[in-house]
């Protein structure tokens, strides 16, 4: 792909596919691939992105960004972290032979929910030592409803495939888990063509640090798939308290059924939520990720700050 030079051209809509700071791969609606920057600094962009562009020789300018229907990120105190735009759907990837941090977990879900995507967990390299007990530990989130799909990515994966059709998914996880085994092995080829995209939007210099969007094949049900790069930490800080406690799917019954309308469920008497952690229907650790949360969004949201 080339750089776009100064001349204009007939404005086009396309879709954003890979990104690197300031400049973008845009497949437009007629098929082809254009490399783009960015016109002023007022956007902020990511891969599913509808955007519309102007030609120029070597390119494309983008010119402005079409209406979203989701956008998944991350965010903490200072800076926000767009993954993807547009997305249905979360698969969120795990495996035995790296510490699976299931706070990360929760706000991936969490993350998710309030975007109101669907959210699977992968539970990749079923071959290895220690997978029994991962299982164990993801059981909680299968009862909660979050389908837990077993695979060794290396060997099969298979077992996603019908997870992927006619969805906008993003691949997210913990570096070392699978999520480039898992695309490479859905779409063979993948990671050459990953290089060639961070080549041409590094001007020359790689990197696996943007995410990058492909098309699945009509064969397999269509849609599209978001590699991510991997993050130890997930931040909400962009979440509003009252959509961090509606993410939280097994607390929507118990909203609206404490003694006091504007109830905080701390400590205060006729909590629906802590007489539901009392009779073992809730789950502590969740309620208590979920008092951390809101505790945080408030603070970042305090006059003055």
């Amino acid at each position: 792909m080339k750089h776009p030079a100064s001349s204009a051209a007939a404005p086009l809509d396309g879709l954003v596919t890979a990104s690197f700071r300031r400049h973008f791969a845009v497949r437009t609606d007629d098929g082809e691939t254009v490399a783009c920057v960015l016109k002023g600094r007022h956007l902020a962009l990511a891969c599913g992105d509808r955007v519309r562009v102007a030609r120029t020789d070597g390119g494309g300018v983008i010119e402005a960004l079409l209406p979203r229907t989701t956008l998944f990120y991350r965010s903490d105190a200072f800076r926000e972290k767009l993954i993807a735009a547009n997305v249905t759907q979360v698969i969120g990837v795990v495996a035995p032979d790296l510490g699976v941090d299931e706070e990360l977990i929760n706000r991936w879900i969490v993350a998710a929910e309030a975007e109101r995507c669907r959210l699977v967990l992968a539970a990749n390299k079923a071959d290895k030592p220690g997978f029994d007990a991962l299982q164990l530990r993801l059981a909680p989130f299968a009862a909660l409803g979050y389908p837990v799909v077993v695979l060794s990515a290396k060997e099969d994966a298979g077992p996603l495939l019908p997870w992927l059709a006619g969805q906008t998914t993003v691949l997210i996880g913990q570096s070392g888990m699978g999520k480039s085994t898992i695309l490479n092995a859905i779409l063979p080829g993948t990671a050459t063509r990953t290089a060639d995209i961070s080549e041409a939007l590094a001007t020359g210099r790689h990197t696996t640090t943007h995410s990058t969007l492909y098309p699945l094949p009509e064969a397999m049900g269509g849609g599209w798939i978001v590699d991510s790069p991997g993050a130890k930490a997930f931040g909400l800080a962009h979440l509003a308290p009252a959509a961090i406690l509606d993410a939280f799917v097994e607390l929507r019954p118990l909203i609206g059924h404490c003694r006091f309308r504007d109830c905080r469920h701390h400590r205060e008497p006729g909590c629906a939520v802590t007489a539901a952690i009392e009779r073992g229907a809730v789950a502590p650790h969740r309620v208590a990720l979920m008092r951390a949360l809101v505790g945080d969004s408030e603070v970042a949201r305090a006059p003055g700050r």
